[in-house]
């Protein structure tokens, strides 16, 4: 009926949709990216930091390689996953969400989460900026607090806690 008046329909709102929404509203002024694995039940961020190295200090990454270019890129990712589905190694993520299935995961989970990520990268870029200009510093990583996270979660309305956004479907 909708098409027949010229009207569309509204597609509907999943967990990827949600999420890239707000990663959009908060992330404006950083990198990232949105990846689902359909096959192991996963949905990754990456998320990226850029800096100039002005002084072209030699930095070396995870992998062993070594850069001393005028801007050093930072990735980092997370992944929420399916607990009975999803097979990853947890070391390989700033940080682990569990969501619940076909069910999916409450609309404030996510909104706390796109808000915190924020804080986590402002963070990050000033201590990749340290990091840089500070020779007494010999590793830079991004750090996920949990605890920061959960008050952070702790003052999103019930109403947004209970909004469950379903996961998407194939």
């Amino acid at each position: 009926m909708f098409e027949e008046l010229g009207q569309i329909k509204m597609k509907k709102e999943n967990m990827l949709t949600v999420l890239e929404e707000e990663l959009d509203k908060n992330l404006s002024s950083y990198g990232f990216a949105i990846d689902w694995d359909k096959s192991n039940h996963v949905i990754e961020v990456i998320v990226q930091l850029v800096a100039s190295n002005q002084l072209h200090e030699k930095v070396t990454d995870t992998d062993g390689n070594l850069s001393n270019e005028e801007a050093i890129e930072f990735e980092d990712s997370l992944l929420f996953y399916h607990p009975e589905k999803s097979v990853f190694d947890s070391e390989d993520y700033l940080a682990v969400f569990p969501y619940e299935g076909k069910k999916g995961i409450s609309r404030g989970f996510l909104q706390g989460f796109s808000h915190y990520l924020l804080e986590v990268l402002e963070e990050g870029q000033s201590d990749l900026m340290d990091f840089l200009t500070d020779e007494t510093l010999e590793t830079f990583e991004l750090k996920w607090n949990k605890t920061a996270f959960e008050q952070v979660l702790a003052k999103q309305p019930d109403r947004v806690l209970t909004d469950y956004i379903p996961y998407p479907s194939y």
